[in-house]
């Protein structure tokens, strides 16, 4: 990675702590780094930097990390992945619901920070092109969009079309974590925003269809309490 293409990070935390390990985890691994302290000024640094990829941490000394949020989402898609304290789960989901692509919950370790990293950068680059290749593949799950067939191994698998529905839609965010509200109205629509049991019932079909343990999946991730991701790493 030469100097010119290190993808810059913003981090927007005032634990000086966690600063300093973000920073040592990321120079070490070719990433540049700027950092904010506040959530004001990490307004003004996602503005002026233009970073590739936010860390923002929800418990500021300011203003409310989903306030952070919501200023940065009304102008820019960039990746933006919340830090979050154990005692945060409605904060996670807001911030997930208003446009954050995914969660870190603290402590957490250099491995994990940096698969969520590359996997929000991947997400985001996929995004930002047109779709080229009508095939997804994951593992033993091969899916052509074009012909709506899905196989795994080399048998083809019968989907109803919500579970196709719902299979989509994590492959077009796949490796992001999707709230239960996405879920439902990317699948079901709005009026059914609140139906989780809908959710919980297709989730499980889908995996006994795709999954070889249904106890340990492997593809279709539950984020307790949160929702589901479709896991390309």
């Amino acid at each position: 990675m030469t100097q010119e293409h290190r993808p810059l990070i913003l981090i927007i935390e005032d634990e000086a702590r966690i600063r300093h390990f973000v920073r040592t985890s990321l120079q070490g691994h070719g990433y540049h780094l700027v950092e904010a302290t506040t959530g004001r000024h990490g307004i003004e640094q996602a503005a002026q930097q233009q970073p590739a990829l936010i860390l923002l941490d929800l418990g500021l000394p300011d203003i409310n990390g989903l306030e952070v949020l919501q200023h940065v989402r009304a102008w820019t898609e960039v990746p933006i992945i919340v830090l979050s304290a154990r005692d945060q789960e409605q904060d996670k989901i807001a911030a997930l619901d208003l446009g954050a692509d995914d969660y870190l919950t603290k402590p957490f370790g250099v491995g994990e920070l940096l698969a969520r990293i590359r996997v929000a950068l991947r997400h985001a680059a996929r995004i930002a092109q047109p779709l080229s290749d009508p095939l997804f593949s994951v593992g033993n799950i091969r899916v052509d969009l074009v012909r709506r067939q899905v196989f795994v191994d080399a048998t083809e698998v019968h989907l109803t079309p919500i579970e196709y529905k719902l299979l989509t839609t994590l492959i077009r965010h796949a490796g992001k974590v999707l709230t239960h509200r996405q879920l439902l109205q990317a699948v079901w629509g709005p009026d059914y925003a609140t139906e989780a049991a809908y959710l919980r019932v297709y989730m499980g079909q889908l995996r006994r269809k795709l999954e070889a343990d249904l106890a340990r999946p492997r593809y279709l991730l539950t984020e307790p309490g949160v929702g589901y991701r479709l896991r390309v790493e």
